[in-house]
């Protein structure tokens, strides 16, 4: 099988994840590397570039044409709605779900909130992160930033800004040494993730049954709950990745779905809220929508 994936480094990271596990179930694969119009464009802010899917597209036009067999993606960059003829095969397990606060060690400050004075800069993209870090922390200033993860972490190594918000499975993934930063982790409950963050997507075409056949033994069907639930709030919100949203969705020990969700109209205005149990799935993406909405 020819695997489509981007070229960073957590990128090869996933693929290379799949491809180890392809090869446990006896299937050989190769890597095929594809630019994507996120990686091309590096001086613009996400909510600036044009459409959904900018680190999955390109990808998926390959898939389309047969290029490539499958395709590994982040859940959390992929759209919600698949493109006519493409399907998700299997979702992975899913990591650590936290956004971590990377602090400069000598910016760090005891007894503030995410331990960062007033008028400390945080560099981040996400206007998801931007609106809950300005509700949590009215006092900091959130800076864009672009670029593959060490780049990102480098501009708070070096001092160019106090500190970086970056997913903890992506610095997990990729065993980065955090030893010489003060580190925060937010709870995923107070601090809400992406819909679908830490999850790793399988991406083939939908006709291609006799792959998705060798392909469902990787699926995770608590995950896949989870994330649908997640993903599906995303879709009826009509949201994409540059909408400041965050839900979290897990399964506790009776079989519930608890699910958290923040919502802004944009990255300035106020943060509303939201948290729900229910003992099913059915219906409960529609009710976290008719909170927030509400």
């Amino acid at each position: 099988m020819i695997i489509g994936t981007r070229g960073s480094k957590l990128a090869l990271w996933q693929a290379h994840f799949v491809q180890a596990q392809l090869k446990e179930l006896g299937i050989d694969s190769e890597l095929k590397i594809i630019k994507t119009q996120g990686d091309k464009i590096q001086h613009l802010g996400f909510d600036k570039l044009e459409g959904k899917g900018f680190f999955t597209k390109e990808i998926e036009d390959h898939l389309l044409a047969g290029d490539i067999d499958l395709a590994v993606h982040s859940l959390k960059d992929m759209p919600t709605e698949q493109p006519e003829g493409l399907t998700l095969a299997a979702l992975s397990y899913r990591a650590n779900v936290r956004d971590l606060i990377l602090i400069h060690k000598d910016k760090a400050v005891e007894g503030k909130p995410f331990k960062l004075a007033d008028g400390a800069t945080i560099g981040t993209s996400s206007n998801r992160r931007k609106a809950q870090l300005r509700e949590l922390h009215p006092g900091l200033v959130p800076v864009d930033i672009r670029g593959n993860v060490p780049t990102r972490l480098e501009k708070a190594r070096t001092g160019e800004l106090d500190a970086v918000m970056l997913a903890a499975a992506g610095l997990e993934r990729l065993e980065i040494d955090l030893s010489d930063m003060v580190v925060v982790e937010p709870s995923p409950r107070e601090f809400v993730p992406a819909p679908g963050q830490g999850v790793m997507a399988i991406q083939t075409r939908k006709d291609a049954i006799a792959i998705r056949k060798q392909l469902a033994p990787l699926h995770n069907l608590e995950v896949g709950e989870c994330t649908n639930v997640e993903r599906t709030v995303l879709n009826m919100m009509e949201g994409g990745c540059s909408m400041p949203l965050g839900v979290y969705c897990e399964k506790d020990q009776l079989g519930n779905y608890r699910v958290w969700a923040a919502f802004a109209e944009n990255e300035h205005a106020p943060v509303k809220r939201v948290q729900l149990s229910l003992s099913t799935r059915a219906g409960l993406a529609e009710r976290v929508v008719a909170e927030l909405k509400g």
